[in-house]
């Protein structure tokens, strides 16, 4: 029974957690992007059609590549105090948040007041590239320096428009400028950034923005503090927290259970009473996320029988982000005994369990959790 209730699990897991590993039929292992389609899928920054294909050699609008930008850059839950107003596109547009914090965070420039946005235009390469470059602190270099270093590897380094050269220089000194293996010597600035380029452009801004961002992005991109449950034994090393495996740590049940009513193989829904927060005060998961799992072993109290059983088996997180990601752990309900009770529940049996969702209970994790601190992110 306990066999078929983890096999149970395991599916609503699988059905949970990101698509694996060169799941899209049309791109496979050795795509010159595999690797970055990959991590970017698996992170939730770029998503497939309905079909299950990723078609990377498709164009990504202007306002798709807003929004890719800012969820790669983990910004989804930034407020925009002072909104940039448009013609084309109002606050009940998809991608208007998206854009507006691409704006706050200097990722496009300002447009004067009144201009479009062009929403459903394709994103050029230039402009894809000048977004990941904007997303950096970089070294200042001149419009003639950047034309040289463009100079000595493209052949259309004349051709490139005057607003993307030095942009372009610093891409290609950072070594970002993300080519297709089947034109290395071109820039092809004005030419439409396809998904699979997208997906590349978007991973480098990712790696370099974690070491250099640019300032508005290092202070979102700060490591979180608050208050909350200290998690005494997690470790900190740059902006990972991690929560070892044996940890314990307080949830709270949405509804009651008990031994006496409760079935084995019942789902449960809890979520965390409180900040789990590292010694120095890190965020580690926010009050409020929701946690998953099933019972995994449920047996009434009975006299002169056995004691009641009740325990929790969970395998799931939900957090602020909206990310569900594994989060293994079992608790095994107990009461606290005196002396006197220890013995008449050896000898006569028949204790009674339950958990309510006024009262905590603590669980046990059993595999470690790795949390980006500066959001909230969860690695599997």
């Amino acid at each position: 029974m306990k066999n078929l209730l983890k096999m149970f699990l395991t599916a609503i897991c699988i059905t949970a957690f990101a698509i694996p590993a060169f799941a899209y039929p049309d791109v496979s292992p050795n795509h010159w992007a595999a690797k970055e389609i990959e991590i970017l899928t698996q992170q939730g920054v770029i998503v497939g059609y309905p079909d299950g294909t990723f078609r990377p050699d498709e164009y990504v609008t202007r306002a798709e590549f807003a929004s890719m930008a800012i969820k790669a850059l983990g910004q989804e839950h930034t407020v925009v105090a002072q909104p940039v107003n448009f013609t084309d596109i109002d606050p009940s547009f998809w991608a208007y948040d998206a854009i507006q914090k691409a704006l706050y965070f200097d990722l496009i420039s300002c447009p004067p007041s009144g201009q479009p946005f062009r929403p459903e235009d394709s994103v050029s390469r230039g402009e894809s590239i000048s977004v990941a470059v904007n997303a950096l602190t970089t070294e200042q270099i001149s419009y003639v320096k950047a034309k040289e270093v463009l100079s000595h590897k493209y052949l259309d380094s004349n051709a490139i428009p005057e607003w993307f050269v030095v942009p372009a220089g610093k891409a290609e000194i950072l070594n970002m400028l993300v080519t297709m293996p089947s034109s290395t010597k071109l820039v092809d600035a004005d030419r439409p950034a396809t998904r699979a380029e997208v997906a590349a452009i978007l991973h480098e801004m990712m790696r370099q923005a974690k070491l250099n961002p640019n300032a508005k992005l290092a202070e979102a991109m700060r490591k979180k503090t608050g208050k909350g449950y200290v998690v005494e034994n997690a470790t900190v090393q740059g902006s990972i927290g991690t929560i070892p495996a044996g940890t314990v740590v307080p949830i709270q049940l949405t509804k009651y259970a008990s031994s006496q009513k409760s079935q084995a193989g019942e789902i449960y829904t809890a979520v965390a009473p409180e900040n789990y927060v590292t010694k120095e005060n890190y965020i580690l998961v926010r009050k409020g996320a929701t946690l998953k799992g099933q019972l995994l072993d449920v047996r009434s109290g009975q006299w002169f029988v056995r004691n009641g059983v009740l325990v929790f088996d969970n395998a799931l997180i939900t957090t602020a982000n909206d990310q569900t990601a594994a989060f293994s752990g079992v608790s095994d309900i107990k009461k606290s005994r005196n002396w006197f009770m220890k013995i008449v529940r050896a000898t006569l049996k028949g204790e009674k369990l339950e958990a309510t969702p006024d009262n905590t209970i603590l669980l046990k994790l059993l595999k470690p959790v790795r949390v980006d601190l500066t959001n909230g992110w969860i690695y599997e």
